[in-house]
Parts: C-alpha cells; structure tokens; sequence
C-alpha cells in the first residue's frame, strides 16, 4: 500500500514542479545512492534535552547535500549530538522515504513537500505547532496541515514570482517603487510609460508570449491570480473539482494590460518565446518582466544587470486589499518529524531544526542554499527578489501562494488556455472562449483525470 501511495505522490510532485518551469529542475544527484551519513567525534557539551538522542534527516535535495553534511558536522562539534544526513538520489525521494519509514532506525526528520506527500505520509508526521521551531516562523503560508488543523510540515523556504521591475528605468521615466501599491497605480504608471516609449526609447511591458517557452508564465503563474483568491475566498483546502468565473475579469485586465503596454502586441504575440522577454528586459527595452526569484543569476550574470537596479513586486490584478499582497511564493521544500521515532530522538531533532534557523552557522547556509527563508532570524540572501519576498513577509504582507499546484491535468489544461488566450490577442475570438478554457476545461480535466 505504501508504494501505491508513494507513486502517486510522485505524480503530485510532478505537476508542483512543472509549475516553475525549466530553470528550475532540481539537478541530478551525483551519486547514484544517498550519501553516506555525516558524524563528528568531537565531544563538546550538550544540551541536556539532546545528548541522549540523535538525528537522522533524509534530505531530498542532491545539490544541498555537501552544505547539510558540513552543517551536520558543525552541529556535533558543537554539542556532541549525532546527526546523520542521508541525500536521496535525485528522482527516488518517495521510494527511498517509503523504504526507510519501515526501518527501525527510521529518518527522525523528513520532507513532506506537498499535501499528497502529508496523505501519504501524515501518520508518521508530527504536530509541530507547540515546538520552537514552528515559534521561530514568520508566516504559516507554506505549512501544510492536517484536517484537525495540526501542523505535519513546516516550509522552511520557497520560490516566488512577481512581476521584475528595472528600478532605473522607471526612474528614467519619472515613476518610484513607492507610486505603484495597486492595480491601478501600476496602470497609471504603465500607461504613461508606454504613451511615451519612443521618447524614452523603452516600453513598460516585455513581450508576453505565447510560444511554449513563455506560455507557461501566464497559463500557470498568471492564472494563479484568480484561483488563488477563488479558493482563499472559499477555504478550499484540496483539489477542487470545479472552479468559477468569480475572479477571471480581474485576470482579463492584467492580462490586457500586459498586452497592450508593450512594444510586441496582437498576433506578434503567438510566436514571442520567453528567451525574448528575458532580452528585452535584460537589454533595458522594457521596466516590467513577470517571472520569478530563478531570473536573478541571469538578469545580473548573463546580461550584467546592477542588482540595486532590480527589484520584485506584487502582480496587481484590481482585487480589494491588494495592497497588502506579497509574492507569489510556494514550495515544496517543508520538513516533518517522525512522531514514532524514540522520545529523545524527536526533542534531538527539534533542537537542531532550531539550531538551523537561529544560529550563524545555520541562517548563512539556509540563505545561501535556499535563498528566502520564513524565520524570524533568517539571513538576507544575495538575491535581491529573494530578499523582496522576505521583506513583504516580515512587513506582514499575505503571500499569494501557489494555488495552480491543484490544476487537473495540467497539460492539457494550459494547452486549451494558451490557445484560446493566442485567438484572442489575435482578434480570432473573444474573452468569453478563454473563461469557457479555463472553467469548464477545468472541470473536464478533473472529471479525466481525477474523476
């Protein structure tokens, strides 16, 4: 039953990661088999609570695994607690978590990243509400919980998009930061910028393409818009079968907005790939490029962008109290802690997930590795829309979470969207043939694919 359970969530993980397109795969592992466990001899003093236990953490993550091995080590130098890393192979954490759960020297300290990973692994996740981990968190956003309301996983970082913003262009323009709070500011600004594009010798928007390797950023990120205040709005807390209209008008004029304030309109559109708006950003011919935090080595390595030029603000659609959004962040990067393992194991671990988002050692690898990171003492990463998405966290902003997670058949879904969307910016068909894509072909896709 487990492995039944464990294949299905690695179709759940599947559709999460598509909704970040290409540039964000996790690579592959290096070694074909977890790594080897990391210990220390050194014997320092230790926590009371601890030195009877030890930790045991199933990474998921290859490329982080040197930085949690040298972490590990660091932590037993310190304390004297034992703490094992085990990396997973790239593409096998759900097999190898299955497998270990039914150890007796089980993971003490584990990834359930989505809700299909909290149905098939909840029993073994603890309730993380009353540990001082969860009272180091900012936001509960990117927790994943149970029906009763408990907290099984806890996100510990997360990706978000937005819309990017050339600080120094709309400066050019005679525009701030601080102008744009909501939809219509940012289309006041937008317009203005776009009536004098030749006089200024840039646009507002880059191209919003919809060739495949654009398409994505608006069929999946830009539709999260509605659904995501759909569902907030009804306390949706799974896969719904069908969706509404409710919020697709204030979908249509950002959509609009973007199409329409840019140098590439109409049919020009349908063949725009995201290389083209990556350079037309990146070459100064536009002050707004929706994408997200995975943009940044790009726009300053590739194309030698100053990084106090940039920043990543909210996408404004026009619904009430919008002006205190944040990004549009999500993950699947949440930690869970066996609720079976042995008493001190489990108070080992929690004071090292402590340790990890408190201590210097701790917050400099996490914002180094992971960039933004919801605790109250988290680092500032590098990356400056990394740092953007801390700041409206900690400013106490809502975060838009990542609601298209839940689409149904998510391929072919967006497929229908994006056709409709490209008849339309052709003048081939009208906006109510893009609703009809996506509510009833969202209704279709869950009838196929979920039943």
């Amino acid at each position: 039953m487990k492995k039944l359970l464990a294949l299905a969530l690695s179709l759940v993980l599947v559709v999460g990661l598509f909704g970040c397109g290409a540039k964000t795969e996790t690579p592959a592992a290096t070694t074909a088999a977890p790594a080897a466990e990391t210990t220390a001899a050194a014997e320092t003093e230790a926590p009371a609570a601890s030195a009877t236990g030890s930790v045991y953490y199933l990474n998921f993550k290859p490329e982080a695994d040197a930085a949690w091995q040298e972490l590990a080590k660091t932590y037993t130098e310190q304390t004297g607690v034992k703490v094992t890393v085990v990396t997973a192979a790239s593409g096998t954490y759900d097999d190898t978590l299955t497998a270990e759960l039914d150890k007796a020297a089980a993971p003490t300290m584990f990834q359930a990243g989505n809700q299909g990973a909290i149905d098939a692994y909840g029993e073994w996740c603890m309730d993380m509400r009353d540990t001082d981990v969860y009272k180091e968190m900012t936001t509960d956003d990117f927790n994943l919980k149970g029906e009763d309301g408990s907290v099984l996983a806890i996100g510990y970082c997360y990706e978000s998009f937005g819309i990017i913003v050339n600080k120094a262009l709309l400066e050019k323009a005679g525009h701030s930061l601080d102008e744009i709070t909501n939809f219509e500011s940012l289309k006041a600004v937008a317009d203005d910028i776009h009536a004098r594009a030749s006089e200024l010798g840039f646009d507002a928007f880059t191209s919003a393409g919809l060739d495949g390797s654009s398409s994505w950023r608006f069929s999946g990120h830009l539709l999260n818009m509605p659904l995501f205040y759909q569902f907030r709005d009804d306390g949706v807390t799974k896969q719904p079968a069908t969706i509404t209209n409710k919020y697709l008008d204030n979908f249509k004029a950002i959509w609009d907005l973007y199409t329409t304030d840019s140098a590439t309109t109409g049919a020009a559109l349908t063949t725009a790939t995201g290389d083209q708006a990556e350079a037309e950003f990146g070459k100064g011919e536009a002050v707004f490029y929706q994408n997200g935090t995975w943009e940044y080595s790009n726009l300053t390595g590739t194309f030698g962008m100053n990084p106090d030029d940039l920043a990543m603000i909210p996408i404004y659609c026009g619904v009430e109290g919008e002006e205190k959004a944040g990004l549009c962040s999500g993950t699947e990067n949440c930690w869970a802690v066996n609720k079976e393992a042995a008493p001190e194991d489990i108070q080992a671990t929690l004071d090292f997930m402590k340790w990890v988002v408190t201590s210097e050692e701790g917050t400099t690898m996490l914002a180094a590795e992971f960039g933004p990171c919801p605790f109250k003492n988290a680092k500032t990463p590098e990356n400056v829309f990394c740092a953007d998405a801390n700041k409206l966290v900690a400013d106490g902003n809502y975060s838009v979470t990542w609601a298209f997670n839940w689409t149904p058949g998510v391929d072919d879904f967006r497929a229908a969207v994006v056709d409709a969307l490209t008849q339309y910016v052709s003048g081939t068909g009208d906006w109510a043939a893009v609703e009809s894509a996506i509510v009833d072909g969202w209704a279709a896709q869950y009838a196929k694919n979920v039943g």
